[in-house]
């Protein structure tokens, strides 16, 4: 733990630096991920025809790029403050 100078505690990585923490990051590219997902998704189930499998429906691409979408965005994150602390750095 640093001590600042007024006397008061701070954590490390807490909201007092001014850092945006993974998950609020993850908020916000949330939509974005599981956007990218749900084309990804929908661009396999084209491919798949070519091997002899039906379509996969763009509904069915955005219902399942709802739970999928959380690794991205999670990864996302973690990529996006990477960047962040090295711009900072």
């Amino acid at each position: 733990m640093t001590q600042p100078k007024n006397g008061t505690q701070k954590e490390p990585g807490g909201a007092q630096d001014g850092r945006w923490p993974v998950w609020k990051l993850g908020l916000l590219l949330y939509p974005f991920a599981a956007a990218a997902v749900a084309i990804n998704l929908f661009m396999l189930g084209l491919l798949w025809q070519a091997v002899g499998f039906g379509a996969l429906s763009p509904y069915t691409a955005l219902w399942a790029s709802l739970p999928l979408g959380l690794p991205a965005t999670w990864a996302a994150a973690r990529w996006v403050r990477h960047l962040i602390d090295s711009a900072e750095a």
